[in-house]
């Protein structure tokens, strides 16, 4: 904790005394700029790499899995589950990035909800109504 004041201390009065020497950011904003633009994209580019070079791992892992999961079938004749599979999906949708609905399809769905409950409730009393009816035993 001391360190931290200390460091803090100091660097305050450091920058004061480059700002003061004309050692400070003079003009070069722009320049500034320029390199903070050019490493986000290098970071972006970085990640993209390391989040396709994970995926191509992981392929290559269930690839061997498959392949071992078949030895171990064809060894004690077990029949694989015949299962409807995709070509290696490009994308999966991010949950965060789905279509947002609208005012309108919002209250649509509220107007069919409350219609729905307005038929469940309706179609109750009726049923109870006929259940109390004393003409109920000519049906």
């Amino acid at each position: 904790m001391a360190a931290f004041i200390a460091k803090q201390m100091v660097g305050n009065q450091l920058s004061a005394v480059k700002d003061a020497a004309g050692g400070g950011d003079g003009g070069d904003d722009g320049d500034d700029k320029e390199k903070a633009e050019e490493e986000e994209r290098e970071r972006l580019e970085a990640i993209r790499e390391a989040e396709e070079r994970r995926k191509e791992k992981h392929r290559k892992m269930e690839e061997e899995r498959e392949k071992m999961r078949q030895d171990i079938r064809d060894k004690y004749n077990i029949k694989k589950k015949e299962e409807i599979v995709e070509a290696m999906p490009q994308e999966e949708p991010n949950p965060l990035m789905r279509k947002k609905k609208t005012p309108e399809e919002l209250a649509a769905e509220a107007e069919q909800e409350e219609l729905d409950d307005f038929t469940t409730k309706l179609k109750k009393r009726l049923s109870d109504a006929f259940k109390n009816c004393p003409l109920r035993n000519l049906f």
